[in-house]
């Protein structure tokens, strides 16, 4: 197997993240500001909850020792809720204290130095889920074959985003507020939703460009180091090939050394 000359962005999340790679979704932009400096792996579960998602993380992050020849992960974005907040019985809910707990579980996989993960260069946001339709998502509901019932509410899902900005802050790591953003881009309206959620629960291309571009803020702010515009590509531009040695000038150089 070819191996992976980039350090890279990693994306964890459930179906909203999966759909990242839609055309215009958020992992797409991302994966073309950063192309030929980070590459971008998405690993969106569809379906998946912040329980099913940590044995994920671990397989994901190499142990210490076994790091030496690993890209390195320099950004996380964990990204989960949506599924978390489901109505019982759906086997998706995951109890609020639970997935608090399972947060900061993520978390201190790789930023806890007690971790056998333990990540020093990767830096961590956590993204809210966003506010869900519970009209579209009952039609959606409703036409399923057989049809079922409403298992998600409006109301439970923006605790469940209150929970994320609540262990981001105890943890000490930023947020990117999907909630807050698209719900203000609708003047706090469901009615509005439409333009920004498919079906009531996932992204349209008008939602997976305001998590870009509110995701690219947070870079901006909190680890301007890791704006594009500050990494250097990992292979020379073209123009910068030496004619005489090709070979010396193309050697893998570190995207953070310019």
């Amino acid at each position: 197997m070819a191996a992976n000359v980039q350090d890279v962005i990693m994306l964890l999340g459930d179906s909203i993240t999966q759909g990242g790679w839609e055309p215009h979704g958020f992992a797409q932009q991302l994966a073309y500001v950063y192309n030929r400096k980070l590459d971008v792996v998405n690993r969106g579960m569809s379906g998946y909850n912040t329980e099913w998602i940590i044995p994920v993380l671990e397989q994901c992050f190499a142990k210490k020792e076994e790091r030496a020849h690993v890209p390195a992960v320099r950004l996380l974005t964990i990204w989960l809720g949506a599924n978390d907040a489901a109505q019982l019985p759906t086997r998706q809910h995951v109890p609020l204290d639970k997935y608090r707990a399972n947060l900061r579980t993520l978390v201190r996989t790789v930023a806890s130095p007690e971790s056998p993960r333990y990540s020093p260069e990767t830096r961590v946001l956590l993204l809210t889920p966003p506010p869900m339709s519970e009209s579209m998502w009952a039609r959606r509901q409703a036409a399923k074959d057989p049809p079922r019932v409403l298992d998600r509410k409006f109301d439970v899902t923006r605790v469940y985003a209150d929970a994320v900005r609540d262990v981001a802050g105890e943890l000490g790591v930023h947020v990117v507020d999907v909630w807050t953003a698209v719900w203000e881009k609708v003047d706090r309206k469901e009615e509005g939703l439409a333009e920004y959620l498919s079906d009531g629960l996932h992204l349209t291309q008008n939602g997976y460009k305001v998590v870009f571009e509110i995701l690219m803020d947070a870079i901006t702010m909190h680890f301007p180091e890791m704006h594009p515009d500050k990494l250097q590509p990992v292979f020379p531009y073209f123009d910068q090939i030496d004619d005489d040695d090709p070979r010396l000038s193309l050697q893998k150089r570190d995207a953070f050394a310019v």
